[in-house]
């Protein structure tokens, strides 16, 4: 009889040993109205991973491109660091005010050491949490003020994606060169349009980019731009790109986050490019190509710093080299003859210095080559707002700190809306 309840006695203390063993596991944090993206990074875990808690906030979810660039790069650097899925949250759908404050501010109380958001308007949330959590690390993408507000935990990155932009207007004038040549529109016919979000220099640099890039295969192109006023606005997208096309418009490209825009186009059989993702799944027969800026090296970076104790500059700028800037492949289906032979040309001459997307040679404002030019580089008052950001021919975007700056109106584009 003992012995019997000797062993009924160890049998209940191994199962309440059990029990308490499953109570100490953490369970992962659900990402907040996240579905799991069609082409999620299928990347390995490394085989010892980092002991880091990493948060990742954007603006909206996995049906904007933009947001699903992040979401994918944030998913492929943890698995690369071996962060296993309990030690990343990623948000989305989180809007860009106090709501982005109280995400920070709850994953540092989650244990965050380090905290990532996507979208320019979360920026002085970010300060906001970077301020009341010295011990975390807060990184924004896109933002402007890390320089300027000078808190060693509060950083901002970006990456030379004009040089992307650039490449991908390559490809839209040898499609518009085809075009021409083939007889499908006249001389006469040579403009094309722009969906642009808001007038911000982040836009203007990019459209300013892709621009240059078609003019360099198409001397005599012109662009008209349509601005929406929102980073995601599917109907409002496709609305721009249907005006666009009504005003001539041979070609369209964007700076926006839906399919609003490719769908038009294909619905009308323009050649469109896009920006974020590839867009071939609702225009088959008139994407040709998308450029990105592929955020897995700077998450990657940061948090390794992170988790070493080490400093993360201010202003971190990936380029072509550090993989941060992208072309995702070519649409052979619509892309014109030996189009990646100019691309990967144009590409050899950017690493090697010989060519500058933003060169003086290569535009002129109000008739005039331009020389000189002061632009708005800082962003406190208390700092001299002016940056002279021209020389050896060339404007240096992106050099004095990480977010774009160049916000010249060149000849050749003419913007149709500049209110919304």
């Amino acid at each position: 009889m003992k012995r019997f309840f000797a062993i009924a006695l160890c049998l209940l203390m191994v199962a309440a040993l059990f029990a308490c063993k499953t109570q100490e596991q953490p369970k992962p944090e659900e990402p907040q109205g996240q579905t799991e993206p069609a082409n999620e990074p299928a990347n390995e875990p490394a085989a010892e991973g980092l002991d880091i808690k990493v948060g990742f906030i954007c603006l909206h979810d996995e049906n904007s491109t933009y947001d699903l660039n992040f979401i994918n790069a944030a998913k492929a650097a943890c698995a690369t660091l071996g962060i296993p899925e309990g030690n990343y949250i990623i948000k989305t759908n989180i809007p860009e005010g106090k709501e982005c404050y109280e995400t920070a501010a709850d994953m540092a109380d989650n244990g965050c050491k380090i905290i990532f958001a996507d979208s320019f308007g979360h920026e002085d949330f970010m300060i906001q949490a970077a301020k009341e959590f010295p011990d975390v690390q807060f990184c924004h993408s896109t933002g402007t003020k890390a320089h300027t507000e000078n808190l060693p935990n509060y950083h901002n990155a970006f990456a030379a994606i004009y040089e992307g932009r650039y490449l991908a207007g390559i490809a839209a004038g040898m499609k518009l060169k085809e075009m021409l040549d083939e007889g499908k529109i006249t001389a006469d016919q040579l403009k094309i349009g722009y969906v642009g979000a808001f007038t911000y220099a982040e836009v203007v640099s990019g459209y300013t980019s892709f621009f240059l890039g078609v003019k360099s295969i198409v001397p005599e192109v012109t662009m008209d731009v349509i601005f929406t006023g929102s980073w995601y606005d599917e109907k409002a997208e496709k609305e721009s790109a249907i005006k666009l096309m009504d005003g001539g418009c041979v070609l369209i490209s964007q700076h926006a986050d839906s399919m609003g825009a490719p769908s038009a186009c294909e619905s009308r059989g323009v050649p469109n490019v896009s920006y974020n993702g590839s867009t071939v799944s609702v225009g088959p027969n008139t994407y040709i190509v998308s450029s990105r800026i592929n955020w897995e090296p700077y998450y990657e970076y940061a948090i390794k710093a992170t988790a070493a104790g080490e400093a993360i500059p201010a202003d971190w700028t990936g380029t072509i080299d550090t993989g941060s800037v992208e072309l995702f492949p070519l649409n052979d289906a619509v892309a014109a003859k030996d189009t990646q032979a100019a691309i990967d040309a144009a590409k050899a001459a950017l690493a090697a210095g010989t060519l500058h997307v933003f060169s003086t040679d290569a535009f002129t404002v109000g008739g005039a080559k331009l020389d000189s030019y002061m632009a708005d580089v800082d962003t406190d008052p208390a700092y001299t707002p002016d940056t002279e950001v021209i020389s050896d021919g060339y404007f240096h975007e992106s050099e004095f700190r990480s977010a774009p700056y160049f916000d010249l109106r060149i000849d050749g584009i003419t913007l149709l809306n500049e209110s919304y």
